[in-house]
């Protein structure tokens, strides 16, 4: 083995100098430095130092952009500093009430502060993915998703690969810990040319830049990431000395060598900053990114603090977004989808029509109410348009292209699935189909009791349950429990194992308790939470049928709505039946409590709400614990909760439960108070 001489170190380190010098040139000063085939020259010069003397490798290599070996998953990290998303206001108007807010607040809480002098920094909000990067002594040390906020996935490989991040910081002393966010995008000629190399490989195309921003940054090699060229801005840094402002935050960001957004403005006036965004609606078509609106934030850093947090969003923040793209099409066909509860919801199908960088060939049309409002029929020009930019929607029909011969579209009298006529509540726009032997409503209803905070039934997905209603196997819930391996034997790709390993799960899924039982019945608005509030009330399926309305409503968090759904689902003959065949086949409907938990009342009059993956509890257990001991649990958190119980991959109610100041626990804690 060679040894290394000092003067080889030395070059490695001039190499890696050099690299970096020239990197930061052209990704974040668009102003190259160095030839490409000089780069590369020196590159692989460096290239083979390290190959030949491994102890050259440093983390800030260039090198070290790319991984050789594919990971084989991502770990989930919790962020140092939360990332808060912001709030969203869709024109000038609500622009200037979010000012009042913060205004008003301002008033109120903070003393002394002159408001008239505050200003704004606006910067346009890039439609990519927003990514954390943590560094220690100026060298990258992980590159994290933004998950809930809370917690991300670890891509650090995969951050390595984009070049408009460095890997060492441009400062001859940096800090010890420097936390930096931004947003990594697809560069609008990359993702057209990705998509141009799909389509000729007979491949299936890239929905839109953001999405595929996204899905990159989530490969498990980093190769292919690099492959896609990703590209950076960074608009947040997080020091332990912060600096005065906003905009000082972005130069020193662009000092630190990283890309910042060159258009962006400090504005005097919430007059300026709506001239801003009014120049950057048309000016950002030409732009290389896809952008959806401006991110206005206060200027000074002390304001920012002294205002904080709502229980979601900064309040010395806010996204002023663009309105959402419209497009014409025209309606191919309008039909209807039956859903678990027997809704009946109105589909347009339309020509595919490219929206807001996504291919739409399908729109929600509500139900029958909205489909006479829009006077929409098959063969109408449409105007749609993506509500949130999520959700396609139509938004008018322009009539005077309507062809000849169309006919006004009427919402079926009855089931288009069953046949069974409909029915339509008196203070609901839905139709629904109520036969529950419906085939639809059974397919749905048969996934949901087999999903996981239900049955858990294993092995019983959708495309098994499509088959035992389609060939008719079974008609209800019920005949679960009256499946043999020799039933199942037709179905498509079910050998003999196969069968049996599912007969036995339905079997094991009768030891599930009451509350499980409960909600997997599906009853409207009834859900995992509520149905374990509601069966430590009533502790036998025979309580909570001849309770009253008032009576369920009595129950914590349990409003009219749901009282009401309840009972009236316990009046119809049809799931009376359904009942005494599950009770037959031997379900729980009966909550157990055995000695230990039924003296153990430790947690009585306790609230508690329970987020992320516990070490060694399924959160149902957890939930059943604290139950039996005498507590409650809820769905979210409010001042009225007393303990949030913490597990991995914690959501935004840690947030929030920090901000009221409620007490924490993990599992081992909660044990501990049960076992005391």
């Amino acid at each position: 083995m060679l040894s290394m001489t000092p003067e080889t170190e030395q070059r490695a380190a001039q190499l890696r100098q050099k690299l970096q010098e020239a990197s930061y040139a052209y990704y974040a000063l668009d102003n190259p430095i160095m030839e490409d085939a000089v780069y590369d020259r020196l590159y692989r010069e460096l290239q083979d130092l390290e190959a030949q003397y491994p102890e050259l490798v440093t983390p800030d290599s260039p090198t070290q952009r790319v991984g050789e070996r594919p990971a084989t998953h991502f770990s989930s990290v919790k962020h140092n500093i939360p990332l808060y998303s912001l709030e969203n206001a869709f024109d000038l108007g609500e622009l200037a009430s979010w000012q009042g807010r913060w205004q008003r607040y301002a008033k109120e809480n903070l003393a002394g502060s002159d408001l008239n002098l505050a200003e704004y920094v606006c910067e346009l909000k890039i439609d990519g993915s927003a990514i954390a990067l943590t560094y220690e002594n100026g060298i990258l040390v992980r590159g994290a998703t933004r998950g809930d906020g809370v917690s991300g996935e670890d891509i650090t490989s995969n951050i390595r690969t984009i070049r408009a991040i460095p890997l060492k910081l441009n400062l001859e002393n940096p800090p010890a810990l420097v936390e930096v966010r931004g947003e990594a995008f697809l560069p609008l000629d990359v993702f057209e040319r990705i998509n141009q190399e799909r389509s000729q490989a007979g491949e299936a195309l890239l929905a839109n830049p953001r999405n595929a921003a996204a899905g990159t940054l989530r490969q498990l090699d980093a190769k292919s990431v690099a492959e896609r060229r990703l590209d950076f801005f960074a608009y947040t840094i997080h020091l332990a000395d912060s600096p005065s402002s906003q905009w000082e935050s972005l130069e020193i960001l662009q000092q630190m060598g990283f890309r910042v957004n060159p258009n962006r403005r400090l504005c005097a006036s919430l007059a300026e900053v709506g001239a801003f965004y009014e120049q950057w609606d048309e000016g950002r078509r030409s732009l290389p990114y896809m952008t959806d609106g401006v991110v206005v934030k206060l200027n000074l850093t002390t304001l920012q603090e002294q205002l904080g947090f709502t229980q979601k969003f900064p309040r010395w923040a806010i996204a002023l977004k663009y309105p959402a793209e419209e497009a014409p099409t025209k309606v191919a066909h309008i039909s209807v989808n039956v859903g678990r509860t027997g809704a009946i919801t109105p589909l347009a199908h339309l020509e595919a029509v490219q929206l807001a960088g996504t291919t739409v060939q399908r729109a929600t049309l509500h139900n029958g109410d909205r489909i006479a409002q829009l006077d929409i029929r098959i063969g109408d020009t449409v105007i749609i348009r993506k509500a949130g930019e999520i959700i396609p929607e139509v938004v008018r029909v322009l009539h005077d292209l309507r062809p000849p011969g169309t006919e006004v579209f009427q919402m079926p009298s009855h089931c288009p699935v069953c046949g069974e006529s409909v029915f339509k509540p008196a203070d609901e726009a839905v139709i629904r189909c109520i036969n529950t032997s419906c085939p639809a409503i059974l397919k749905a209803s048969l996934v949901h009791w087999a999903s996981r905070d239900a049955l858990d039934i294993n092995g019983m997905g959708e495309k098994i349950v499509e088959q035992l209603v389609e060939k008719q196997v079974i008609s209800s819930v019920a005949d679960l429990y009256e499946l043999t391996a020799a039933k199942l034997g037709d179905l498509e790709r079910m050998g003999q194992k196969t069968a049996q390993k599912l007969v036995d799960a339905i079997a094991t899924s009768k030891s599930k308790p009451w509350d499980r039982v409960l909600y997997g019945l599906g009853i409207r608005h009834v859900g995992s939470v509520n149905a374990q509030n509601i069966t430590q009330k009533f502790t036998s399926v025979e309580q909570l049928a001849n309770a009253t309305s008032a009576q369920i409503q009595s129950i914590y968090g349990v409003g009219t709505e749901i009282a009401d759904a309840i009972y009236q689902w316990f009046q119809v003959p049809a799931n009376q039946a359904l009942i005494s065949r599950l009770q037959a086949a031997g379900l729980q409907f009966v909550a157990e409590k055995n000695e230990k938990t039924a003296t153990n009342q430790s947690l009585q009059g306790k609230t508690f709400v329970i987020t992320g993956t516990l070490p060694t509890l399924k959160r149902d257990e957890a939930k059943a614990l604290i139950i039996n001991a005498g507590g409650k649990v809820t769905g979210s958190v409010s001042a009225k909760t007393d303990y949030l119980l913490v597990g991995e991959d914690a959501g935004s109610k840690l947030d929030k439960a920090i901000e009221l100041g409620i007490i924490q626990l993990a599992e081992s804690e909660l044990l501990e108070m049960l076992n005391s």
